[in-house]
């Protein structure tokens, strides 16, 4: 059984014109907010902003439409594919306007509601708001919001569908909160994994999957907790700073020198799809990556103390496990959701 969030609301009606200047009445309905069996609850307040059929499609829409950047040629899924669990696949770096590449990869965008923050430094800690960040950013859209407004405003559609949406004007706040309601309705949680985990048809894991699972739990899922495989902190790992970037992850935006080095603990879901890794994408394969936590972690002040157990450093990983814990990290991929063309837009 799943638990299911029923957001009580009363539908919104609204009034717009036809063609032939006839008002019609339509309802704008309210959409159902699934919550898995096997996943924690829901940390956003979506309460205050309920997805709606119509809120959803606008902010489909908006998510690919290149105008939310200065000249037009950027997107938010220009670095968000579907195919590969909304990530710049292939790309240590995301890049934007201009063909200016980022300092960091880009994470994947799935389960947000289910997030206290947002970014591998937390730069926000809001659904509604996060949209803000890449859309400022000088090397990704290289916009701002009043421009955008400006944009959408001489759009027909657009009057449309914000009129349909809010029944209001096109203004910046309703355009966060439609992009809001479509990110809060992209929820992967049928993978093998899950059906496993819920006892469905569907989720048989073999013996070398189970070895893994049973691998992953005793020594990755101190980070990676419950079957959102992320503790949503902030961490640093152990991986040697970048020279060339200075990246000084969590500090940047708190200011602590305790934050230093830490990023956030990225999901693992989907993680079979989202190559490179780590937050400036210096791994191309999982094997990479478990052979840095099992020989390359360095020490340092904010080092995790579970990386440094009495001096040893690290996680200690047989070729065995690390094959077995890439065979279980691949039954995380959700086919379903990468494939849902419910979150795929068409002109």
């Amino acid at each position: 059984m799943k638990k299911i969030i029923f957001l009580l609301l009363i539908s919104v009606f609204y009034s717009c014109q036809k063609d032939d200047d006839s008002e019609y009445t339509e309802i704008n309905e309210l959409l159902t907010v699934n919550i898995p069996s096997n996943f924690p609850d829901v940390v956003q307040d979506i309460a205050n902003n309920p997805p709606t059929k119509k809120g959803f499609e606008l902010g489909r829409k908006l998510f690919y439409d290149g105008r939310l950047s200065r000249d037009g040629t950027v997107s938010c899924s220009f670095c968000h594919e579907q195919a590969d669990a909304f990530t710049h696949h292939g790309h240590d770096f995301s890049h934007g306007i201009d063909n200016l590449a980022g300092t960091r990869n880009a994470p994947a965008v799935q389960n947000m509601a289910f997030q206290s923050e947002y970014f591998y430094d937390g730069a926000s800690n809001s659904i509604e708001m996060l949209s803000i960040n890449p859309i400022h950013n000088p090397v990704e859209m290289d916009e701002n919001l009043a421009n955008i407004v400006e944009k959408l405003k001489k759009d027909p559609e657009y009057v449309k569908l914000f009129n349909q949406a809010f029944e209001g004007q096109i203004t910046s706040g309703n355009m966060l909160k439609a992009l809001a309601q479509f990110m809060t309705m992209m929820i992967s949680s049928n993978s093998r994994y899950d059906k496993y985990a819920r006892n469905e048809a569907g989720g048989n894991l073999n013996s070398q999957e189970l070895q893994g699972l049973n691998v992953f739990q005793n020594k990755c899922s101190t980070c990676h907790k419950t079957d959102l495989f992320t503790d949503n902190s902030f961490r640093n790992n152990g991986l040697p700073p970048n020279p060339n970037l200075n990246d000084l992850g969590r500090e940047t935006v708190t200011g602590f020198a305790s934050d230093r080095h830490k990023f956030k603990v990225p999901s693992l879901r989907n993680v079979a799809l989202t190559a490179p890794y780590m937050h400036d994408g210096r791994f191309g394969s999982l094997a990479s990556v478990l052979n840095f936590y099992s020989n390359g972690v360095q020490n340092s002040e904010t080092l995790d103390s579970h990386l440094n157990q009495n001096g040893v450093l690290g996680i200690s990983l047989s070729q065995e496990e690390k094959d077995a814990i890439i065979a279980f990290l691949k039954t995380l991929t959700d086919e379903e959701y990468i494939k849902d063309p419910l979150f795929y837009f068409r002109t």
